[in-house]
């Protein structure tokens, strides 16, 4: 099992990998917080990927908080990053990268549906368009935990899995990559807050004077072109969300 020591010599084997493609193999190693790390050269050689690619991890790794750079020194480990168990676990994201079968619940809603003015806002849609809707309540437990809905263009939509009544056996991602050819490159979060309709009170068992919260993922692809978005709602009562910042 790896420990805090290593972890971030794995991260950094991890980021090369996926900048390089699946064929790159992992070679274990030992770099507690506070190690140089190799040189551009020397990470190079190592994992066997190309400077571009070595250049392209380093900077993830910089951007996350698992390395610093001090001039005339070179960069060091600084460790697990207080963000990395938050980040691998933001409400809309999971529901992008995760297998439905991996949440219990039951499909309530697909087909062409009215976009609500957000969502229409977030999908650059023109307002009352139609876009198609994917809308499963999850259970924790056995009882009703959150509602999530996922919004796309009608076109994009066509070809793929999304109509069936049976959870989907991988991500959203992973499914419109396959079917669709489309590359989810970034995500825009907003979370607001407001009262149940009568509805979501009855699908949620809920009391009707609790508010949700609801967490919209606006998914876009590297031209920032919008793709998906994706609606999470939960009883306040019943759910708290937690985010975590490196401070400048």
């Amino acid at each position: 099992m790896l420990d805090g020591h290593n972890v971030a010599r794995v991260r950094a084997a991890e980021v090369c990998a996926a900048c390089a493609g699946p064929s790159t193999a992992y070679r274990g190693g030992n770099l507690p917080p506070g190690s140089m790390l190799l040189s551009e050269h020397q990470l190079f050689q190592e994992f066997g990927v190309s400077r571009l690619t070595v250049v392209a991890a380093l900077r993830v790794l910089r951007e996350q908080g698992w390395i610093e750079s001090q001039q005339g020194k070179g960069r060091f480990v600084r460790g697990r990053p207080a963000m990395a168990s938050v980040e691998s676990n933001r409400t809309g994201q999971a529901y992008l990268t995760s297998p439905e079968t991996d949440s219990p619940g039951e499909l309530v809603e697909a087909g062409a549906m009215a976009l609500p003015n957000r969502v229409a806002a977030l999908l650059d849609a023109q307002l009352k368009s139609k876009a198609f809707l994917r809308r499963r309540l999850v259970t924790r437990e056995g009882e009703p935990s959150e509602l999530v809905s996922l919004w796309l263009p009608l076109e994009l939509s066509e070809g793929t899995d999304l109509t069936s009544g049976e959870a989907l056996p991988q991500g959203i991602r992973q499914h419109l990559q396959s079917r669709k050819g489309v590359r989810f490159d970034h995500i825009v979060e907003q979370i607001t807050a407001r009262m149940p309709t009568a509805q979501e009170v009855k699908q949620l068992g809920m009391p009707k004077n609790v508010p949700l919260l609801a967490v919209f993922g606006a998914v876009r692809d590297a031209s920032s072109r919008p793709l998906v978005v994706v609606e999470v709602l939960l009883p306040a009562d019943r759910h708290e969300l937690e985010d975590a910042y490196p401070v400048a």
